[in-house]
């Protein structure tokens, strides 16, 4: 067996004991077994298998296309590689648009090698969530900008700047937290908001536009990298960490994980107000 990256195994406990300790999360997607490796090796907590793979890798334009047999592929390439990150892996498109559903399509991801699985939505979700929760299988809400619901946004939009969808958005965490979710992704929200939910709730939060205050830091691999296809648009909140590196594509990875745990990123360049 292949050697782990930590001491033991990352798992929710982890986590948990990290947010507990003020001790920030990295978070970095992967998709292949080569890059999990790599990204696990670097000392990243959590990889995640995002549906992003439909825009880095199929080259759509949003996520939407991917499908429950696209992120099994790929589930099971990267817990091959991973050596001993907790492994995060995206629910698509209309995978989960019942209780039932979703714990179909979560459970098809946990047998190829997930450990947690991430979904899309605010307080509509809790059912859904409190079913998986209560068949042993650990979820990850997503709130703020939800890419599968590009359509209803009107485009890749900050979210919760008006107080009346902030406070909601609030509320709405509360009730996933409270219905079994054991991690919090924040997108594309203003830093004031990101610290208030991070502070509102006791399970951690990552966030990726979300300000400095959140628990950890999650960004798309290639983004580290500074890949982008040319039909994508460079968001705010990334930073590419291999332009700096001395020690190439690992360095890149051990530098975003060390600027995350001493808070020098998010800088306010990557934050939204």
């Amino acid at each position: 067996m292949n050697k782990l990256a930590f001491e033991k195994p990352i798992t929710l406990t982890t986590l948990s004991q990290l947010k507990k300790n003020n001790k920030k999360i990295a978070s970095l997607t992967a998709y292949d077994a080569l890059f999990a490796e790599l990204i696990s090796t670097s000392g990243i907590e959590v990889l995640l298998v995002g549906d992003s793979l439909g825009m880095v890798l199929q080259g759509h334009d949003n996520t939407l296309p991917v499908t429950v047999d696209d992120m099994v592929y790929h589930m099971r390439a990267v817990s091959r590689g991973n050596r001993g990150s907790l492994i995060m892996a995206d629910l698509p498109f209309m995978s989960y648009a019942s209780p039932d559903q979703s714990l179909e399509s979560a459970a098809a991801l946990l047998r190829a090698g997930a450990h947690v699985v991430k979904l899309e939505g605010g307080a509509w979700l809790a059912e859904s969530t409190r079913l998986l929760f209560e068949r042993g299988i650990p979820v990850c809400a997503h709130m703020g900008l939800t890419p599968q619901s590009i359509n209803r946004f009107g485009g890749f939009r900050v979210q919760g700047r008006n107080p009346d969808q902030a406070s909601t958005m609030i509320e709405e965490a509360v009730i996933l937290e409270e219905a079994g979710a054991s991690l919090l992704l924040l997108e594309c929200v203003p830093v004031d908001l990101g610290k208030s939910i991070t502070e509102r709730l006791e399970i951690p939060v990552i966030g990726i536009g979300a300000g400095p205050y959140v628990d950890g830091q999650i960004m798309v691999m290639h983004d580290v990298l500074g890949l982008t296809l040319s039909n994508l648009k460079t968001p705010r909140f990334v930073k590419n960490f291999l332009a700096e590196s001395k020690q190439g594509i690992p360095g890149a990875f051990a530098d975003f994980g060390e600027a995350v745990r001493t808070g020098t990123f998010p800088s306010k360049e990557h934050c939204f107000f």
